[in-house]
């Protein structure tokens, strides 16, 4: 049986700033030092982490804060609320 429950997500809004500030992904990966794929993975919310150093590159690069790139939600679903989750390793 499916509970409503509330998932509480990270939402990245990178693009956002990157297109507030006219820069391309690839300038943003090559002055990241850091490739393409993982700036997309990050953009695309599927990171499971940012590094704070990162995180603060990115700001100093774009000048933002933190909070113009990152904003926490909850997200009403109807998942089941063990769905989804793995079991830890002994």
């Amino acid at each position: 049986m499916c509970h409503k429950h509330v998932i509480m997500a990270i939402i990245i809004r990178l693009d956002v700033m990157l297109a507030k500030r006219k820069m391309k992904s690839k300038e943003l990966a090559d002055r990241l030092d850091l490739s393409l794929a993982n700036l997309s993975i990050l953009k695309t919310g599927k990171a499971k982490a940012i590094r704070l150093s990162t995180l603060e590159a990115i700001c100093d690069i774009l000048d933002c804060q933190p909070g113009d790139i990152l904003e926490f939600t909850r997200e009403p679903t109807h998942q089941h609320p063990n769905e989804g989750l793995e079991e830890e390793e002994d």
